[in-house]
């Protein structure tokens, strides 16, 4: 969909316009069904813990939470898809029309999430329908986010462009507050044992309200006056997609936009909110609950740098805040995260520092700790026993090489231990010594001030492990841990705040819909939406917590590059030009 005003239309404005109540209604309404689209979406990301074990219960603990991120990032993988599909759907019928197929989409999937039966009992069916749900999400999210800013920005006054746009930017962020609140209410009320158990359903299934309420929004709104007569004039573009991508000379500025500002904003966007959330709550053994309080605090101090930055960006620019908020995620990620783990888990940490733990074995004899199909128990070589167990409980570990053929060890600190060697037990003798060498590796991180304590899980879950990490709530530096993850949010607004306004002042009125939709969207589903799975699977494979960081800061840095070179300043331009 596109939104055009006629020159003559613009000539008659005055220079200050301002939205007269019908457009601030028509802004308003299409913020808050975008919020409620974004609540649904992130949903699932938020409880990626418990639809691992729901439905990827077929696989290993670390290889069911990847899947289970794996799916959370299907939903990104279409949204370039949707917004190319969504786009000409609107064209041809109209922004309300299309604004209400996509909320129906996006809402409907959510409810079946919440009654869609597990893998024990529909099997390899669960995971495959739950895919195809995040799917259908991701394309509805596709048609969505394109139309609201380009609608927004071509009602702003030319010098408060990235001021109207800064509040569909926040939308997202309030859809992830709001699932944060929901979820954190509904653990807090029944308790973290009913909530694992069934209750982590009720906020996808109350998303039929919200999906009630968006429908009937929607339903308010009018047809575009503007859209209507630039189809009565027949303006609008015959070939939108061969004019965007079919002509070198727009082209170019699709690569640029990107390269050089879309993919560094997205990785920034999902290592500030949503990768942070992971780390503390796989890495870090946060408690859920805790983790979505310290969160959504973070974030509702955050969130109103959308609009400052979005303010600012109308005064001296775009692009050096984009790429500057960039540049510092680049350069400050890891220091950032180190600091995260001092504060949220100050045992492990320094257990981790004064008794550090190294795997010594022959790296040729390793496996990469990843199994899709559930089949690989990883207990083939001593290296892939060893791993197994720090890979299962998100632990930091160094490889130390050594020959073929030699049996891994572990040290604790100053304490090795002999890691079974499968070529000399089998069978039932072999699972024997695999549980004899986690329990001695338990006993000795415990003896070197790794926190672990007794699973209350165990006692109603055969299968459940005796001994967990955890972080005690008690010695957790709330007050640093917002600090930090305000400061990482803060990276989020810079980067996010003003994009939606340079997207739509980069490329031509005819185009700009189909031009800044495709870009966004691929660098926000694949750069951004495949981030936390990439990431945790880097860690998995190297073992080091902080390994996966390498992931954003090097996207972040190559974005920060392309943009100083390519990425031309765009506050200044017209858009109705």
């Amino acid at each position: 969909m596109e939104f055009h005003e006629s020159a003559a239309d613009v000539a008659a404005l005055p220079k200050h316009h301002v939205p007269t109540h019908d457009e601030r209604l028509v802004i308003t309404a299409s913020s808050l069904g975008t919020v409620f689209e974004w609540y649904d979406f992130y949903l699932y990301g938020l409880l990626a813990t418990f639809i691992s074990k729901v439905f990827f219960a077929g696989v290993n603990e670390t290889t069911g939470f990847i899947l289970a991120l794996g799916a959370f990032a299907a939903g990104f993988a279409v949204r370039p898809f949707g917004a190319i599909f969504f786009g000409r759907i609107g064209d041809l019928v109209g922004r309300k029309n299309t604004f209400l197929v996509t909320m129906g989409i996006m809402g409907l999937s959510t409810f079946v999430v919440g009654l869609l039966p597990g893998y024990e009992s529909w099997g390899i069916a669960s995971p495959v329908i739950l895919v195809l749900l995040r799917i259908l999400q991701g394309l509805a999210l596709g048609g969505e986010y394109g139309g609201a800013a380009t609608y927004v920005a071509e009602h702003a006054p030319n010098n408060k462009r990235g001021l109207f746009t800064s509040f569909i930017q926040i939308t997202a962020t309030f859809g992830l507050f709001a699932a944060l609140l929901v979820v954190l209410g509904f653990r807090t009320w029944m308790g973290e044992d009913s909530f694992a158990a069934w209750g982590w359903r009720v906020p996808f299934l109350i998303s039929i309200v919200l999906l009630a309420v968006s429908m009937w929004i929607r339903m308010q709104l009018n047809e575009s006056p503007v859209y209507q007569k630039m189809k009565d004039e027949g303006t609008t573009s015959k070939a939108p997609l061969t004019e965007a991508f079919g002509t070198w000379s727009n082209l170019k500025y699709v690569l640029i936009c990107l390269f050089g500002a879309g993919m560094g904003q997205a990785v920034v966007w999902y290592g500030g909110q949503f990768y942070a959330q992971f780390f503390l709550e796989k890495t870090m053994k946060v408690d859920g609950a805790t983790t979505n309080i310290l969160i959504a605090t973070a974030l509702l101090l955050g969130t109103p740098f959308f609009v400052f930055w979005g303010w600012l960006s109308d005064r001296i620019g775009r692009k050096f805040i984009i790429l500057g908020g960039c540049a510092l995620a680049a350069l400050t990620y890891f220091p950032a995260f180190h600091a995260l783990s001092e504060a949220t888990n100050p045992a492990l940490n320094a257990a981790s520092q004064s008794s550090p733990v190294s795997v010594t074995a022959n790296a040729g004899e390793c496996s990469f700790q990843f199994d899709p199909i559930g089949k690989n128990k990883f207990d083939t070589s001593s290296c892939d026993i060893a791993k197994a167990y720090f890979a299962k409980n998100g632990l930091n570990y160094v490889n130390v090489e050594a020959p073929a053929g030699t049996v891994a060890t572990v040290k604790v600190g100053d304490k090795a231990i002999v890691v079974p060697n499968p070529a000399t037990v089998t069978g039932k003798d072999r699972d024997a010594a695999i549980k004899k060498f986690g329990g001695e590796l338990t006993t000795a991180l415990k003896d070197a001030g790794y926190p672990i304590k007794e699973n209350p899980a165990a006692a109603k879950d055969p299968k459940a492990a005796k001994l967990v990490f955890f972080a005690d709530k008690a010695q957790i530096n709330k007050p640093k841990a917002i600090g930090i993850l305000f400061y990482l949010v803060l990276l989020v607004t810079m980067v996010y705040g003003p994009i939606a306004a340079m997207l739509v002042e980069l490329f031509p009125s005819r185009i700009r819909y189909t031009s800044m939709s495709l870009p966004y969207h691929i660098a926000n589903g694949w750069f951004g939406g495949f981030l936390p799975t990439t990431a945790f699977a880097m860690v998995a494979a190297k073992g080091n917590i902080y390994y996966g960081l390498w992931y954003p800061v090097t996207i972040a840095a190559a974005t920060v590059v392309i943009g100083l070179l390519f990425l031309p300043e765009t506050f200044k331009r017209n858009i109705d030009d």
